[in-house]
């Protein structure tokens, strides 16, 4: 894969920790993976395990009238209001 070279500026003593912790020859592919992860984590696609859970319980017409049942029974369940002054 094609690669390109990429200026970042970060804190010294965050780049002192870098430099002491991971091998001169591993830190590209250090930081590529961080930065796979972390952009996994932001993105805004339709593939995320938990979000495609989410969604089939939302469409699932029985296990969404139950979630409306469970949510009914126990919105208030241990609060009390506050007492007004």
């Amino acid at each position: 894969m094609p690669t390109k070279q990429l200026l970042l500026r970060l804190p010294e003593e965050l780049v002192g920790k870098f430099r002491g912790t991971v091998p001169q020859r591993q830190r590209s592919a250090f930081v590529g993976n961080l930065l796979e992860q972390a952009l996994a984590a932001w993105a805004d696609d339709d593939t995320d395990p938990l979000y495609l859970t989410a969604l089939a319980v939302e469409q699932d017409h029985r296990l969404a009238s139950e979630t409306t049942d469970w949510q009914e029974a126990t919105i208030a369940d241990g609060l009390k209001e506050a007492p007004t002054h």
